[in-house]
């Protein structure tokens, strides 16, 4: 629905602070000034407004749930149904807001409980962009508090100031829905950067070349772009798993119709591979509750939908020992190329980047729109340019490289949000795709818009190895060298070690070296998009096998847990003897799904006084359960679990992880 030209916000003002008594009082019905609630929550991550259990609903129910998970202090002060009770219309935090998963579930629960506006000092891109597509309106200016308070009446052109056109256009329209009906309409005319002459970014050459000049006579392709422009962009390939498919499914239908046509069906793609292990972690109390079933709802909602669309659907296998494979896993093994635009309902979606393609996640009302008009839009980001000199030694992984850079202070204070991450230098060109995947997946917890790696030689020696497809590259794919980078971060790859990051933040990066404190571990879980890749098995196999011959054992106590990201990886496992080597020490090889890095399956904790080493990509709080999760290498997990304790590799492994 259109939003009138002068918005007045009538209802109270939710300050997210550190201080759980300050929210509490809040919730008890008392308003309080901004000064008295900092400091106020930074970094809050999709987790924490809706946690994973929350988003197997997907209509007006998620009304009762914003902000369950949210951690202030060591509390967590929200409960069922007390922000929509408490009639709020505005919610304030610090840096940050909406990090982590891509879920528009978090913005649309936080619509549902009658919030209007979200201020905060800055927001994630896809939390944002969420935010827009719903209506639900975004500022950063923390002066319309007082202005708010005091019944002002504030203009609409107030949120969209410093906004492209395109993305201005969608929040006066009040969503990208009805903006895609007037686009389709011809009644909104959608401008066309028209920029002189420039070098440009990798990035930028692929947005260019999939620029969408006229919708309907699928006119794609201009010459140049720049960072700012906004557009659409064609997409090569479109993908939703479980958890967004029967909410866009929903969205569509209420926007256009049971009938509504998709544009192009066979470049649209479905995975079943978050949940398909859930029943094994799910409390009993919530499996009475009836909410096993309404997750399960999920699978048969996107089934259904798929089969009336003919979308292909990579679902569970038929025995029920796990699914096809994760979604970021299959889309590089079988199906992204370089300098292709990829879309998928999930933060990871980068993943594909290590192919030299622009792969990027969007939400839940992208996604449904992207079904019918086959682009989704695009503000041309600046591209920050990571440097790696060097090489990685044995026992030191991309997995290490990333936490490390996640733990720079450029990059822990935010200032990467929304750029390009693009890879460049000796450490990237020696590596694996499988190694580059990780840190373009990762490039989610960066904040970026996108990872990114120029194809070359290794890439079609990837392609070649996983699909039997020899491909060729164009002179075009990669940057020029005149391109204009906004930052660059130099990395000597030569120097780094082992790293972990404690629990609550991926960004909490520590050397082992300077670790002095034995940790104990409860559980060690190998798997997941960043972790259950065939090098990442290959690695942790490694360990592995020379702690075997040692006639060393996962020790009492400790539950080492291995599930490969595909059936594709999972069968190489098998043939190379790696899945025997884990089950000789010890292990338990599980199906291949997302599960414990979602909180749905083996491998979660149970208690909070528990102790998990994990190589999932997030340890927000209660990703992967209640207790504490440090993130390592698939290696350092595999020799933590065999020493019960948290520690390196180096001394297991025989060769460092770059392609010969």
């Amino acid at each position: 629905m259109e939003q009138p030209e002068n918005l007045q916000f009538e209802g109270r003002i939710l300050f997210l602070s550190e201080n759980p008594e300050v929210v509490s009082r809040q919730l008890r019905g008392e308003d309080i000034l901004l000064a008295d609630a900092l400091p106020l929550r930074d970094q809050i991550s999709t987790d924490e407004i809706t946690p994973a259990w929350i988003c197997y609903h997907y209509d007006g129910k998620l009304g009762d749930y914003p902000y369950l998970g949210l951690k202030c202090g060591e509390v967590f002060p929200l409960r069922e149904g007390l922000v929509k009770a408490g009639g709020f219309a505005v919610s304030v935090s610090g840096h940050r807001r909406g990090k982590g998963s891509s879920r528009e579930a978090s913005p649309y629960a936080e619509q549902c409980a009658g919030i209007r506006l979200v201020i905060a000092e800055s927001f994630e891109r896809i939390y944002q962009q969420n935010c827009q597509n719903l209506g639900l309106l975004t500022s950063t200016d923390f002066g319309l508090i007082e202005r708010i308070r005091r019944g002002e009446t504030i203009p609409l052109s107030e949120f969209c100031s410093g906004l492209d056109p395109i993305t201005a256009e969608i929040v006066r329209l009040g969503g990208l829905f009805p903006f895609n009906d007037a686009r389709l309409k011809g009644e909104v005319v959608v401008p066309v950067p028209s920029q002189v002459p420039r070098p440009m970014t990798l990035a930028e050459k692929i947005i260019a070349r999939h620029a969408v000049v006229e919708a309907s006579k699928n006119h794609v392709g201009i010459d140049y772009v720049a960072p700012g422009d906004g557009l659409f962009v064609h997409a090569d390939w479109r993908f939703s798993h479980e958890y967004v498919t029967p909410m866009a499914a929903s969205f569509l239908r209420a926007a256009c119709g049971e009938s509504a046509p998709l544009r192009d069906p066979s470049r649209i793609l479905a995975f079943r591979d978050h949940l398909t292990f859930l029943h094994h972690s799910m409390s009993e109390e919530r499996k009475k509750s009836g909410l096993l079933d309404v997750a399960r709802s999920l699978k048969t909602v996107q089934e259904a939908f798929c089969a009336k669309h003919g979308i292909h659907l990579h679902g569970e296998l038929s025995d029920g020992s796990g699914s096809e494979g994760i979604c970021h896993s299959l889309m590089a093994e079988r199906y992204a190329e370089p300098g292709q635009v990829v879309v998928g309902t999930d933060s990871h979606t980068p993943h594909a980047g290590a192919l030299g393609c622009l792969a990027f996640g969007v939400g839940t009302t992208d996604i449904a729109n992207a079904w019918i008009t086959g682009d989704v839009r695009v503000t041309v980001p600046p591209t920050l340019r990571i440097l790696l000199d060097g090489q990685l030694r044995p026992g030191v992984a991309a997995k290490d490289l990333m936490l490390h850079l996640l733990a720079l202070p450029f990059i822990r204070e935010g200032k990467a949000i929304g750029r390009v991450v693009e890879y460049q230098g000796e450490a990237i060109r020696r590596m694996s795709t499988d190694e580059r995947a990780t840190l373009t997946n990762m490039a989610a917890e960066i904040g970026g818009f996108t990872g990114l790696v120029a194809p070359d030689e290794e890439t079609l020696r990837f392609i070649r190895e996983r699909r039997g497809v020899e491909l060729r590259l164009e002179g075009w794919m990669r940057g020029d060298d005149d391109a204009e980078y906004a930052n660059t971060i130099q990395v000597d790859c030569d120097a780094l070690g082992p790293m972990f990051a404690a629990p609550g933040d991926p960004g909490n990066g520590l050397a082992l070296s300077d670790m002095s404190e034995d940790i104990a571990v409860d559980i060690a879980y190998l798997g997941s998009c960043t972790g259950g890749k065939r090098e990442d098995i290959r690695a942790a196999f490694e360990v592995v096998a020379a702690a075997r011959q040692a006639g060393r054992r996962v020790p009492a106590g400790v539950q080492f847990f291995v599930q490969c990201g595909s059936e594709d990886v999972r069968r190489h496992a098998e043939q190379e003897g790696w899945i025997e080597a884990f089950e000789a020490v010890g292990a338990i090889v599980l199906g291949s799904s997302c599960g414990a890095c979602i909180n749905a399956g083996p491998g979660v904790s149970a208690s909070p006084d528990q102790v998990t080493v994990s190589a999932i990509n997030r340890n927000f709080p209660g990703r992967s359960g209640p207790g504490r999760v440090w993130l390592a290498s698939p290696a350092t997990v595999a020799a933590s679990a065999l020493a019960g304790k948290l520690c390196g590799a180096e001394g297991w492994m025989k060769s460092s992880l770059v392609r010969p």
